[in-house]
């Protein structure tokens, strides 16, 4: 049955390529057919699994931890489409494997939703992991915050060998305590001049931490970055890594790439060896372009178009103070399907008083209405409203003059709006 599946498998994928998306359809067929599929191709890896899971920067450190490792040269398996099911990791697998369901690769980096990272680790269990954070997003499906620590904790718990964690997020440090005796913890950390930069949903919201921050070691830390305000300059940050300062420059901007950044030259020293040379893990991540949707650039008829994903309170705040609104058309879409959230009342939570100065040219998706309603409360003067996607990126490009235009986005509406751009110019394809 496996060649038949994957044969098939490989047929649905390329029709669903052709029709512009379907990343996850593929897996579905393969998974009614075959099962087993998953579990015994990811078998044949000798460096195992590593997973990937938090709130926020899954996608991006994920990139990130691959082609640090591809740069030390592993051959690296991982679901770079950002469909972080099960069914989506099957889906990718069906565009790595040869027809008799071969993989070469030794390694597989994957992002997993974490809810769904829970049942994968039913079929796969991992030997490396690799948690973010903890924060309040997607209320609908998670509920409370301390409902997704503990989804995170059963997946460290089915880990093998290592599991990275992150030392500043009490929740996610707190995993350390229950993991099983034959597992060991890392961690990676800020240094006391940036923590203040990065706040955890209990510094968010003012709560008293659930649990304490240990005192431990981490063996990787961002400690500093140029923090200019311009938003046009690619930061500049130290990290210290086993012991010793780099510093390098990074095209993957926003200030909260920087901690991922720290999290993904963490989790491939454990996977390629802590012999692995740190300069030039650190001269790779500085070569690492930004994952689709997160901070992308485009050219859009001569002009800049960035697009930059947003889908809870902390991910908006922070991506607010990495792009300033300065000299830039911006246009917020808020969808609200099942990918991104039903529960759109997070963006109560988000300070929108950086954007009063420029104004907001565009407001658009399907909670259009309830996205200008925030803005009006913040004295966020708005250009134009309509929650068709197509006619507010049209009406950008006509209404933004010369200015470069930067695009906040929900996942569905990046995807929408990705599509529709493809039709203008140039954008790298992900199917």
């Amino acid at each position: 049955m496996s060649r038949y599946a994957v044969v098939l498998g490989k047929a649905v994928r390329s029709v669903a390529r052709l029709r512009g998306g379907g990343t996850a359809l593929p897996g579905l067929v393969v998974e009614r057919l075959d099962p087993g599929f998953m579990g015994r191709t990811l078998a044949q890896l000798p460096r195992g699994v590593a997973v990937i899971s938090g709130t926020n920067g899954k996608t991006t450190t994920t990139k990130m931890v691959t082609e640090l490792l591809e740069s030390q040269g592993l051959r690296v398996f991982t679901n770079r489409t950002g469909s972080n099911y099960s069914r989506g990791v099957v889906a990718a697998l069906l565009g790595a494997v040869d027809r008799h369901g071969r993989l070469d690769a030794d390694v597989a980096v994957l992002e997993l939703d974490e809810a769904h990272g829970t049942r994968f680790v039913q079929e796969v269990a991992p030997r490396y992991t690799l948690l973010l954070n903890v924060m309040r997003d997607q209320l609908d499906r998670f509920g409370e915050i301390d409902t997704t620590a503990r989804l995170l904790e059963h997946i460290a718990d089915a880990t093998s060998d290592t599991v990275v964690l992150n030392r500043e997020d009490p929740r996610v440090a707190h995993v350390a305590e229950h993991l099983p005796a034959t597992t060991r913890a890392r961690y990676f950390g800020l240094s006391r001049k940036v923590r203040p930069t990065f706040p955890s949903d209990d510094d968010l919201y003012g709560a008293v931490p659930a649990v304490a921050s240990p005192d431990q070691a981490a063996d990787v830390t961002l400690d500093d970055f140029d923090d200019s305000g311009d938003g046009q300059v690619d930061p500049a940050a130290s990290f210290t890594v086993g012991g010793a300062t780099y510093r390098t420059r990074l095209h993957v901007r926003g200030v909260h790439n920087l901690a991922n950044a720290a999290a993904a030259l963490e989790l491939a020293r454990v996977i390629a060896g802590d012999g692995a040379p740190a300069p030039r893990l650190v001269e790779a991540l500085g070569e690492v372009t930004p994952a689709f949707g997160r901070g992308e650039r485009l050219l859009v008829g001569g002009r800049p178009l960035e697009l930059v994903l947003v889908k809870n309170p902390g991910g908006f705040r922070l991506s607010l103070r990495s792009f300033p609104a300065a000299g830039h058309a911006t246009m917020i879409a808020i969808n609200d399907q099942h990918a991104d959230g039903r529960d759109t009342s997070w963006l109560w939570d988000v300070d929108f008083a950086s954007l009063r100065a420029e104004g907001v040219q565009e407001v658009t998706g399907i909670r259009a209405f309830d996205m200008a309603l925030r803005l009006a409360y913040d004295d966020v003067r708005v250009g134009h409203v309509t929650s068709d996607l197509s006619k507010a990126l049209h009406h950008l490009l006509e209404a933004s003059g010369e200015r470069p235009m930067r695009v906040y986005c929900t996942y569905t509406a990046m995807l929408a709006l990705r599509r529709r751009l493809g039709a203008m110019t140039r954008v790298e394809a992900i199917a």
